[in-house]
């Protein structure tokens, strides 16, 4: 080590030798932690209180930290929650009987306050839900009303009852859905995540511009916003379809829906004609409207004034608009058949019912059964004949201008089309959006 030392440098050795002095004179003073230590060596005597001061405490002493329990209640109150179901007939007086409560406790319940009178319209199916304490007593009794409205009546410290409604948060949102057919409408609107529902309502929406059952096309497409519901924050179904674009054969078709609960075009034109396009759903059309055609049954040829809609027997028949039933009856011919006046004019027939459903001189409702598919009178197979008369004379009921019904006006409208803009910009905004992020 020392001809190691003696090989280094001059310089080198006289720094070393410095650096090493000063390293004892720094060992040998105390620091101030040491000092600290020495200071609180002692240990702290804590009495009565937690110390707040947590540098006056000493690593590795044990101190009390008395707690008062003196004013703790330890007494627990337990309470048993069951449900009743409200069976047909059941009114609260039943129930109370049937579980074995006493009617002075129905009858203060029952006259709790306003919401109590909701007691009174139990709706069978649904469920009454008690809790009682130890003694057996009515604490509290719940009745869902609705999805977001609960009815409680609970029992106060006087032994008395009082009864309120509780609300659950409601949160609406909107979500895009498009798909493009292939094949069919229906498997369109499976592949894009629509359910069986929401289908529908989209097709019920654009019934009276689209034959779903013949105008469909390979390419034609859709695209809507449709409500998902949630209640505190709980997804819970799905709500309206709050707009929607159909596409078919090139034609656009655009909805929107309104306070009403009913869908217009952007204008404000009601989507809904007053006259269904095909008053019943069918499986084919087994023979259109023709000035000459060949009579199955007759075996010549005739005109055919109607169109033919091919469907089981039994199969419901709807109205195709408001009017007033001028016949209905049987003959050789037409077999069990409903005449319809509407007004403007306008007349329609259905003919070969196996059942009809609707009496002379009785007015009935668009969409509203009449009756029922047959193969009465001279009827080669199960379908409905329609046809549809302007002033007396036929009209093919595929290809007619149906009348609109109840466009908005005025002030109305003009909201209308501002809230239209607003929700079919959203839907415009979702589709540029997805198609960006392919």
């Amino acid at each position: 080590m020392k001809n190691l030392v003696d090989n280094f440098p001059k310089q080198h050795r006289v720094t070393a030798l410095i650096a090493s002095m000063v390293l004892a004179l720094l060992i040998a003073l105390p620091s101030e932690s040491a000092k600290a230590s020495r200071m609180t060596s002692n240990p702290v005597t804590v009495s009565n209180a937690i110390v707040a001061n947590y540098a006056a405490l000493s690593v590795g002493q044990d101190y009390p930290v008395p707690l008062d329990f003196s004013e703790v209640n330890t007494e627990v109150e337990f309470t048993d929650l069951f449900k009743v179901k409200i069976r047909s007939g059941d009114s609260l007086a039943t129930i109370f009987t049937r579980i074995k409560q006493p009617q002075k406790t129905m009858l203060a319940i029952a006259s709790s306050g306003d919401a109590s009178k909701t007691f009174t319209r139990l709706i069978p199916g649904k469920f009454l839900e008690f809790e009682l304490n130890k003694d057996k007593e009515v604490v509290s009794l719940s009745y869902e009303q609705d999805q977001l409205t609960t009815v409680v009546a609970k029992l106060a410290e006087d032994k008395s009852y009082s009864s309120s409604f509780e609300e659950k948060s409601r949160t609406i949102k909107s979500v895009y859905y498009e798909g493009k057919i292939d094949s069919n409408f229906w498997n369109a609107g499976v592949a894009s995540g629509l359910n069986d529902n929401m289908i529908m309502n989209l097709a019920n929406i654009f019934a009276w511009d689209v034959d779903f059952a013949l105008d469909i096309r390979a390419g034609d497409s859709f695209s809507a916003l449709v409500e998902q519901i949630y209640i505190d924050g709980e997804f819970i179904g799905h709500g309206d379809i709050v707009a929607a674009e159909f596409i078919n054969q090139d034609e656009k078709f655009t909805a929107v829906r309104y306070d009403d609960g009913r869908y217009y075009t952007p204008d404000g034109d009601s989507m809904r004609k007053t006259f269904l396009r095909s008053p019943v759903n069918f499986k084919y059309i087994s023979s259109n409207f023709s000035n000459r055609r060949f009579h199955p049954v007759q075996k010549r040829m005739k005109a055919h004034r109607g169109v033919d809609y091919a469907a089981n027997t039994g199969t419901p028949v709807f109205a195709a608009g408001d009017g007033k039933v001028i016949k209905a009856g049987y003959d050789r011919f037409n077999g069990h058949h409903v005449f319809i006046e509407h007004g403007g004019g306008i007349t329609t027939k259905y003919i070969h019912f196996s059942k009809r459903k609707v009496r002379r001189g009785q007015k009935v409702k668009q969409g509203q059964v009449i009756g029922l598919v047959g193969s009465t009178g001279l009827a080669a197979g199960p379908h409905l004949h329609y046809e549809f008369l302007v002033n007396g004379v036929h009209r093919n009921p595929r290809t007619v201008s149906l009348p609109k019904a109840n466009p908005l006006k005025g002030k109305n409208k003009t909201q209308f089309v501002a809230f239209a803009e607003e929700r079919l910009g959203l839907l415009e905004h979702n589709k540029q959006l997805l198609l960006a992020i392919r």
